[in-house]
């Protein structure tokens, strides 16, 4: 969550060489699993009228999620206690999650800004399939402040994003919708990242903007419900009720709150529509303790389960626009 101050990075060399590592890495190809279709016509017969049934929405463990943390925390732990903006922290933490996305099949770029005298990267990726004019776009902050590892805010949101991409691969998952994941750097000196690539879109490709999706601080100890962001303004409803309808099934409570403080705002500035959630400010946000100890698996899992039911949901649904 950002705290909207500045900061100076620090020397450019050791970053240069960081960066290097993460540009180096390769993207393995992608091969999609054939469906009755392409099998049928692979055997001479005619393919069948119906179109193939999605998969069924899975569910993770926390063995599927907490790895992701554990690894953020292994980052900030041999540079300094920190993942921030313009460190090798934070170039680390980009490469271990574009080499995650690259083995699985996405499509993925880094988009370089500048910040404070210091280069940052977000990371983008697709999903193969799905109609490009209407994208659904699924984001977290992976950036620290200077102060602490920030496994919570926001190891955890990006921890779940990344789960929720996996498990849109290991499926198969065939979205009628576009799938377009993304970690934006320098969230916490002031949204940096997100602003960048919102500012960048043309006014077509933002018009391809079904929703954004945004999740910081995804697995907040003592959580006794879920913050789900209400976008009034540009009249969201479809993820926002999606949620909410998703909790309520399980007796979870719900608090709605606004468009703000996490780069859901870059995209509400530019009349994009967005929701998410998340699950409270935790009591070492900002400072050196909010490490691995900061973070409730149970909570993790919780949020990462709803956020890959109401990709599906939305994925399998046709625009409304």
């Amino acid at each position: 969550m950002t705290t909207r101050r500045s900061f100076t990075g620090p020397a450019t060399g050791a970053l240069t060489a960081a960066l290097a590592v993460i540009l180096s890495l390769s993207s393995a190809p992608y091969a999609a699993p054939a469906d009755a279709r392409t099998r049928s016509a692979a055997a001479g017969a005619q393919p069948p009228a119906a179109a193939p049934r999605a998969p069924a929405v899975p569910t993770v463990t926390e063995q599927q999620v907490m790895p992701h943390l554990r690894a953020l925390q292994r980052i900030a732990d041999r540079n300094g206690g920190n993942r921030a903006h313009g460190t090798k922290g934070y170039a680390e933490s980009v490469a271990y999650v574009k080499r995650a996305l690259d083995r699985a099949g996405f499509r993925t770029r880094l988009v370089p800004f500048t910040y404070a005298g210091a280069t940052g990267h977000n990371l983008i990726a697709d999903w193969p399939g799905g109609d490009p004019d209407h994208v659904l776009l699924t984001g977290a902050h992976l950036d620290s402040v200077p102060e602490g590892p920030g496994i919570n805010d926001n190891g955890s949101g990006s921890a779940t994003v990344l789960a929720a991409a996996l498990q849109v691969a290991e499926s198969g998952l065939a979205p009628r919708r576009h799938l377009r994941f993304a970690w934006w750097g320098a969230e916490e000196p002031g949204l940096i990242g997100s602003a960048d690539y919102v500012k960048k879109l043309s006014a077509a490709d933002r018009r391809r903007i079904d929703v954004y999706l945004n999740f910081d601080q995804t697995g907040s100890r003592n959580t006794d419900k879920w913050l789900v962001v209400h976008d009034d303004e540009r009249g969201e409803t479809e993820a926002r009720q999606a949620f909410e309808a998703w909790f309520a099934e399980r007796g979870i409570p719900t608090f709605d709150i606004g468009v703000g403080g996490s780069d859901h705002e870059s995209f509400g500035d530019a009349g994009i529509p967005s929701s998410g959630f998340s699950t409270g400010i935790s009591d070492c946000v900002h400072e050196a303790c909010d490490d691995l100890a900061n973070v409730d698996p149970k909570t993790e899992k919780t949020s990462t389960d709803a956020v890959v039911a109401v990709l599906w949901k939305l994925a399998s649904t046709a625009p409304r626009r």
